[in-house]
């Protein structure tokens, strides 16, 4: 017996292996869109089952052509391309997968905010040009006794302040959404945003990208950020005016800037963040290894193939 139709939107992965395997017991047959545009989609997904979307959009317009859809399933954390209310007004239940990469994007936060702090990218440069000049990349501040901001205090963060605290660093976090005694357990000071900003001497972002979080590092929060703190960003490109980023940096009220997202990716080559010493930048990666992609697929599709079944997922997203 013919099971029901997945339509797949996009796909970064080497393979949908690990996502076939979930839903293998339903039978089911996939169709690939030929790209992201939105007639393409429909052409795939207009009567399937279920959809399993990455990156591509999937916009009200979209949405209301679909006339089976039953289920969405996120290959991700961040559900911002799909149109939630659309979705629940349809009827069709949303699931992602929160917690695939939090170990990963933990764990290169750190790793920008330590190449920050040691310049290590910076004196690889002048070694790599043939220079062993340890002036050259002086001042360099001791790590013990700082102290990080993060801003959102959900998975991600949550992982990495006992990475940050084992270098003696002290931790402090906005959210005013986590509870108190998530903040007690993890030996963090819940502090306001503004307090956040004049205390830290690095500052990591990991709130949901939404209307009111869409550029909250811009140049009044900056402005009140001590001279010289660095800011990595692990989230969302969009939470960083980037245009009040490089006035800070050129300016010196910030130090410097680890960046694994930017609002528009890939980053245009002529982007004024490139170029410059006290600034790292990777392409999209925090959120990747071979470990992480494999839970991601097994987890978004087992939850699609629950729906499917008249199961409860896991991991939903209410609108």
């Amino acid at each position: 017996m013919a099971g029901p139709v997945i339509a797949v939107t996009d796909s970064v992965f080497p393979s949908l292996d690990p996502a076939k395997a979930a839903l293998a017991r339903l039978n089911p047959t996939y169709r690939m869109s030929k790209s992201v545009n939105a007639e393409d989609i429909v052409a795939v997904a207009e009567d399937a089952d279920a959809v399993l979307v990455t990156y591509a959009k999937l916009t009200r317009d979209v949405l209301m052509q679909l006339t089976r859809c039953r289920a969405i399933g996120r290959f991700g954390l961040g559900v911002d391309n799909i149109d939630l209310a659309t979705a629940k007004e349809k009827g069709i239940a949303v699931n992602y997968v929160p917690d695939y990469c939090i170990r990963e994007v933990s764990d290169h936060a750190m790793a920008l905010l330590l190449a920050l702090i040691r310049k290590i990218p910076l004196s690889n440069k002048l070694v790599q040009a043939g220079r062993w000049e340890m002036p050259a990349v002086v001042p360099i501040r001791r790590i013990e006794g700082t102290v990080l901001g993060l801003i959102g205090f959900g998975h991600i963060p949550r992982l990495v302040a006992p990475k940050a605290q084992a270098f003696g660093i002290k931790v402090i976090a906005f959210d005013p959404f986590a509870k108190p005694e998530v903040f007690k357990a993890a030996g963090v000071e819940s502090v306001d945003f503004d307090t956040l900003l004049g205390t830290s001497d690095y500052v990591s972002v990991h709130a949901p990208l939404l209307p009111a979080t869409r550029g909250m590092l811009n140049a009044a929060a900056f402005g009140k950020m001590k001279k010289g703190a660095y800011v990595v960003n692990t989230a969302r490109g969009p939470l960083i005016d980037e245009q009040a980023l490089v006035a800070a940096l050129d300016s010196g009220q910030v130090g410097g800037a680890g960046l694994d997202v930017v609002a528009a990716e890939p980053l245009a080559k002529d982007s004024p963040l490139l170029a410059r010493d006290n600034v790292i930048i990777s392409p999209h990666t925090a959120f990747y290894s071979i470990e992480a992609l494999n839970e991601l697929q097994t987890k978004c599709a087992a939850d699609v193939a629950r729906v499917l079944s008249g199961e409860k997922a896991v991991y939903p997203i209410s609108a």
